[in-house]
């Protein structure tokens, strides 16, 4: 056998010598493993760019063990942020979802309670117009005469009729809304009544109702303009002040009379007939209907102090209540609307008890008359200085017959 056949017939066997490639060929295959890496590694890249759930990870294959536990991490760390907004969103709706609710509900209430204080409230005459200029320094002050008419059938639908008006008290609102003062006047004041000589003053709600006393009251002053007046029956007084569920009266004087009551000196928790009773009562007080007065004045200020209350303020029930006997008892005159009242009242919302003062008008004693019985008589040049006080809203210059009120 020759050579060459010896050759053919062997195995094919691995050669150990170095490729004796192409340089060229070899350059070209390695141009062409990088250029598929580097296609491999963009496809990655934009695969995780595009994938929501990733945060990307190393092009390196040898880190394919890590860039899964990352892939399993990101996840988890995205599904709590899911789970962490979806419980803000459902938490914040649901905040928004309870403050509509109490809006509805505010004005709902606020609606209710403008129904009853239209539908409740009487209208009387309008008050005669005015023949006093109002003063240049004295702002949006007002004057409003409150009245309390003791006409015994619990209505003040005709307070003319066989009505007396045993509480007599101006409300002066200063311009700024920031304080009230509270003038008492006797009902024995003997003073001039426009058209009917000398008399009580109480003599001239009896001739002429509330105008003509607004008259008789300015010029007693020296002249002053009285904006508004407002009636409330003595039945309204019981009434509001069990609505309020009693309230804490200061009593300067104890005393004890069949149909009036029993009163020690001190605070007094009073219900609404026992309140009745002390704003009636004048007999056993040392000084008569002055006394009286001062005794009416404790009683409006305790009721100011329980309605300021917060306890009554946001009880829905007993601010309804309260509403209800302020204007089912009342009545104002013809020119004043509910609107009116209820600016009024929001323009005093931030008032309390203590920027509240009190007077009794300036008297010099006590006399009779053979006509009119026992009176009391007017002081005049202090008359006078409280009629300039309250015309210029001057109130805090004015000191005479204050009283002190707990």
């Amino acid at each position: 056998m020759t050579g060459d056949e010896r050759d053919r017939d062997l195995p094919d066997q691995p050669d150990d010598r170095p490729s004796q490639q192409d340089p060229e060929s070899t350059a070209d295959e390695a141009t062409s493993h990088s250029e598929h890496s580097d296609d491999a590694g963009n496809d990655r890249a934009f695969d995780d760019a595009y994938d929501d759930d990733t945060d990307g990870g190393s092009d390196d294959p040898s880190d394919e063990r890590t860039d899964a536990a990352g892939y399993a991490g990101t996840r988890r760390r995205r599904r709590k942020q899911k789970k962490k907004a979806g419980w803000l969103k459902v938490t914040l709706l649901s905040l928004l979802s309870m403050f509509l609710v109490v809006v509805l509900a505010f004005v709902g209430f606020a609606l209710y309670l403008n129904h009853v204080l239209s539908s409740n409230i009487t209208h009387g005459a309008s008050l005669p117009s005015s023949t006093v200029k109002p003063a240049a320094d004295a702002g949006d002050s007002e004057n409003i005469l409150l009245l309390g008419s003791d006409t015994r059938s619990g209505t003040v639908d005709d307070v003319r009729s066989g009505a007396r008006s045993d509480v007599i008290q101006l409300v002066h609102i200063s311009s700024d809304h920031k304080s009230v003062q509270i003038v008492h006047f006797p009902r024995d004041l003997y003073v001039p009544i426009p058209g009917h000589g000398k008399n009580k003053i109480n003599a001239a709600f009896a001739y002429g109702g509330p105008g003509l006393l607004a008259q008789t009251i300015s010029k007693m002053l020296g002249g002053i303009v009285i904006n508004r007046y407002a009636i409330i029956d003595f039945k309204g007084f019981a009434e509001l002040t069990d609505d309020l569920g009693g309230v804490d009266v200061y009593v300067s004087q104890s005393f004890d009379e069949k149909g009036y009551g029993s009163f020690k000196k001190g605070y007094n928790t009073m219900d609404g007939d026992e309140a009745l009773g002390f704003v009636r009562e004048r007999h056993q007080l040392k000084e008569g209907d002055i006394d009286r007065g001062r005794n009416q004045q404790a009683w409006i200020s305790a009721v100011v102090h329980k309605t300021l209350s917060a306890g009554t303020l946001f009880n829905p029930v007993k601010l309804t209540n309260t509403v209800k006997d302020l204007t089912k008892y009342t009545q104002v005159d013809a020119d004043t609307s509910a609107g009116d009242i209820r600016s009024l009242a929001l323009s005093l919302r931030k008032l309390r008890s203590g920027d509240i003062t009190y007077y009794t008008a300036p008297f010099s004693g006590f006399a009779n008359d053979k006509v009119a019985g026992s009176i009391d008589v007017v002081d005049k040049p202090r008359m006078k200085q409280l009629g300039k006080a309250i015309y210029h809203d001057k109130m805090d210059t004015y000191t005479y017959g204050k009283n002190t009120i707990r």
